[in-house]
């Protein structure tokens, strides 16, 4: 499914082979899962909150990985938002049951320092628990992305942002 060998390497593995050169900065995290709840009419918003991450996670060594359902991202806009087209690593047309299992497996490898992968529905208790367990294996930053659904549920908030931290749960 990765199309990278290092994506494959199990996080002993992938332990072994890290360069000393990866800073105690950058692994002080513990990793951390986030959902994006977004309107696909104004991608704008999206944007104006995770370019600025982006750019700033773009100066580790590690790379970014972004699973697309059916978008592929344009070297014209990577270079243009700032990104760093050697680090950045995308994986399209997956399934959302595929990005879910690929999103678990990249985050443990600790080779990422922010993995985001697009699903279309809501994650369940068990499966943001294994996001987390995952993210903090491999100290990477994981976006869920998820467009606002069409039927609204009456006093439900249609789109925001979603911070699952240890810090406040």
């Amino acid at each position: 499914m990765f199309t990278s060998a290092h994506a494959n390497r199990s996080p002993l593995t992938s332990a072994s082979v890290r360069r000393p050169s990866h800073s105690v900065v950058e692994h002080s995290a513990t990793g951390l899962i986030s959902e994006i709840v977004y309107r696909e009419d104004q991608p704008m918003m999206t944007q104006l909150l995770l370019l600025p991450l982006l750019q700033q996670l773009g100066q580790q060594s590690r790379w970014q990985l972004w699973l697309t359902p059916q978008q592929k991202l344009s070297k014209e806009w990577v270079q243009s938002s700032g990104l760093p087209l050697s680090k950045v690593m995308q994986i399209n047309q997956m399934s959302p049951c595929n990005t879910l299992e690929s999103m678990i497996r990249a985050l443990r490898t600790g080779n990422y320092n922010v993995v985001i992968g697009w699903l279309t529905d809501e994650l369940t208790e068990q499966e943001h628990e294994r996001l987390a367990l995952a993210a903090e294996e491999g100290h990477p930053m994981g976006f869920i992305m998820r467009p606002v659904r069409n039927t609204s549920q009456p006093g439900r908030q249609l789109s925001g942002l979603k911070i699952h931290s240890n810090l406040y749960h």
